[in-house]
């Protein structure tokens, strides 16, 4: 496995054909210009947690979109009409603390293209088990992808969001 020293990562972009770019050293083209720009960041107040918990995902059709995610597996489903035009309906992937959410009248978050994300990563332990858990419940996933020990799957909500299966190899720690 080839690991890359703390300020060295890959300038990358991702495609479903894999990862495309090169190394960059982040202490001449990065962290330097950030620095000089914003000054000491010890003379700055620590910033309290921000737990993510809630991505918009744009959809057409709110139904429909509904029904793919809770066959995809997602649960602790809220689906509230607020009112004649705001609709909330929230679910959460299996075994994560951030949930997703689409809708109605939400006016930001709904006014976004449908189909628009891509590339949201659900992490998983075994890529085997979750691709062969999602094919039975007919979700369609492209072949799995092998980038230098991390495995990849990718599959599609039905107006275009493009989720990103993730595992890394065993004994990563994070």
């Amino acid at each position: 496995m080839n690991f890359l020293p703390v300020n060295v990562l890959p300038a990358t972009e991702l495609t479903l054909g894999g990862l495309v770019g090169e190394a960059v050293d982040l202490e001449s083209e990065g962290r330097s210009r950030i620095s000089k720009e914003a000054g000491s960041l010890a003379d700055n107040p620590a910033v309290p947690d921000m737990r993510l918990e809630l991505v918009p995902i744009p959809v057409s059709d709110v139904d429909r979109a509904k029904a793919f995610y809770e066959q995809a597996g997602f649960g602790n489903l809220r689906d509230i009409q607020v009112t004649d035009t705001m609709r909330v309906v929230q679910l959460t992937p299996p075994g994560s603390g951030c949930a997703i959410v689409f809708g109605t009248g939400m006016g930001p978050i709904t006014d976004m293209a449908p189909g628009s994300v891509k590339g949201v990563h659900l992490v998983v332990e075994d890529m085997a088990a979750t691709r062969a858990a999602l094919t039975a419940r007919g979700i369609e996933l492209s072949d799995v992808q092998d980038m230098g020990g991390v495995l990849y799957s990718y599959f599609t909500d039905p107006d275009g969001n493009m989720w990103a299966l993730q595992q890394w190899p065993a004994g990563y720690q994070p």
